[in-house]
């Protein structure tokens, strides 16, 4: 019979293998629940209604962006996304006074 990392049924295949260090207290491995729980994260940003935007910055904007995030007690995300929203309300505002 083969044997799946992510077969979660088969936990007692594996109980031969000796490991040094601390007990892993999940059998899967480090990338196999990184993939899950992005997929979880995408989920849960999709159900909220949420949309994913990446764009690449100098590293002067960036620090500049999380010196202001931190003063603000805010995160970097919600900074960028409030100041989207305040520049399109300026210029829905002032497209609409034309």
């Amino acid at each position: 019979m083969a044997v799946e990392k992510s077969d979660r049924t088969t936990l007692d295949m594996f109980a031969a293998e000796k490991r040094r260090g601390r007990p892993r207290t999940n059998p899967l491995s480090r990338e196999q629940q990184v993939r899950i729980n992005k997929r979880n994260q995408m989920q849960r940003d999709k159900s909220k209604g949420l949309k994913r935007i990446e764009f690449k910055v100098s590293q002067t904007l960036y620090n500049a962006l999380n010196d202001i995030a931190l003063d603000s007690n805010l995160t970097r995300g919600q900074l960028i996304e409030s100041i989207l929203l305040e520049q399109v309300n300026i210029d829905s505002d002032h497209s609409k006074s034309e």
